[in-house]
């Protein structure tokens, strides 16, 4: 399973089918979801509240996508 660092939330592949919304860090999921789409909107959602970047996963459990909400590792003038 991909390491998952607190002030992120993850979408990732449950072991029990469907997908899991994960706060990074976390052994237990916050929400749990049948549908990848489903994951991913509700975990936006929870990333914009808490401000955290947000990762998505494919099956095979690598990041097929991140953003971010508020807490911008980077520092991009302009």
């Amino acid at each position: 399973m991909p390491k998952r660092t607190p002030g992120t939330h993850h979408v990732t592949p449950s072991s029990n089918g469907g997908w899991d919304v994960r706060r990074g860090g976390s052994d237990r999921a916050s929400g749990h979801f049948e549908t990848k789409r489903e994951a991913v909107d509700r975990g936006r959602e929870i990333s914009r509240n808490a401000r955290t970047e947000f990762k998505i996963h494919n099956r095979d459990g690598r990041i097929a996508q991140s953003d971010s909400h508020g807490n911008d590792p980077r520092n991009i003038k302009g």
